[in-house]
């Protein structure tokens, strides 16, 4: 039987970090793979390959489905990308082709769950803060009275409830924490799914909660969503947290109130730009953690990645079903 023709077509330093030896002998088993590396730089060099290639398997500096691409791959019909948004990948050509498109996004959003899930017992502990103190030798270091919400029926708002957001109230649930929610969606069905999450308006969740996690997608109905009036409202003493990204935070009002607020903290592992510029303020500002996008899929995570696509060619194969297809709708929302 005719194996369906499969080309890798990523960033080279990608690659091994998503598809290792394992990972690509399991997918030469199940696809005939082109046995060359392409790239966004080579893929001219490659075009006997992309005419005959059906599916492409991907990951970060995957092919960008633009017309002139599109041209050199007649016969493709999947597109499988071990990271998460495609919105970058796939043009209005592509989409208007019927080309399919499935992300792991879903297994990418485990990691980051995690690291907002650490963050956020972290930070009700001040840890940050005292962290700090200590190597400043601060006699309020040793202060039995210190200014720390804790984990025992503190509040946690979770802002927006996407793959992340609502995995993330999930990984909370052991924890004796009220967990508050905003979401368009407040469905009946959410909220079973969820249990014991209280959705609440925008405004109640940063005026009420001892840490504030974000994860809005970046749309236009989005950009800039979090701002000073919001900010303002925050509680003493208590931390915001950003994995999503840094466009959804008007950044010049947060950075004016951290500098007038030096009680609330701040773990920004996303920026507007990423970086930030040379000079910003934020490199400087004492309540401000800056991991450098450390939230997503890192070290043997990445791996996870690969393991999604591998699972979803087999439901392909088996029957043309892709469990984690991002259809045109979906990007327009979660871009």
């Amino acid at each position: 039987m005719k194996r369906i023709k499969g080309v890798y077509f990523c960033a080279e330093r990608s690659m091994e970090r998503v598809y290792g030896p394992d990972e690509q002998e399991q997918i030469a088993r199940r696809l005939d793979m082109y046995p060359c590396l392409v790239t966004r730089e080579n893929w001219k060099n490659h075009l006997d390959a992309l005419s005959e290639a059906e599916v492409l398997v991907s990951t970060w500096g995957g092919a960008i489905l633009n017309e002139e691409l599109l041209q050199a791959l007649p016969k493709l019909q999947v597109y499988f990308y071990g990271a998460g948004s495609v919105h970058e990948l796939m043009t209005e050509a592509a989409w208007n082709r019927g080309i399919r498109i499935m992300s792991a996004a879903d297994a990418n959003a485990i990691p980051v769950a995690e690291f907002v899930l650490a963050q956020t017992l972290f930070s009700l502990k001040r840890g940050w803060e005292y962290m700090q103190l200590a190597k400043a030798h601060s006699p309020e270091l040793w202060n039995v009275n210190k200014r720390v919400p804790g984990a025992y029926r503190s509040k946690v708002g979770v802002v927006s409830l996407g793959r992340i957001g609502k995995r993330v109230c999930k990984l909370l649930r052991p924890f004796d924490v009220e967990v508050m929610a905003f979401s368009m969606d407040t469905s009946a069905g959410l909220a079973t799914q969820l249990g014991g999450v209280t959705f609440a308006p925008l405004e109640e969740i940063f005026c009420s909660c001892d840490v504030v996690s974000i994860h809005l997608p970046l749309n236009a109905e989005t950009k800039g969503m979090i701002r000073e009036k919001l900010l303002t409202m925050m509680k003493p003493d208590s931390t915001l947290i950003n994995t999503s990204r840094g466009g959804v935070i008007h950044q010049s009002d947060m950075i004016c109130f951290l500098q007038n607020r030096p009680d609330v903290y701040a773990c920004l592992d996303v920026t507007d730009p990423e970086p930030p510029e040379r000079g910003c303020p934020l490199y400087e500002l004492p309540n401000v953690v800056l991991p450098p996008h450390l939230a997503g899929s890192m070290g043997q995570e990445t791996r996870r990645l690969g393991k999604c696509v591998i699972e979803e060619i087999d439901r392909y194969l088996a029957n043309g079903h892709l469990q984690w297809e991002i259809t045109r709708e979906m990007d327009q929302i979660s871009a």
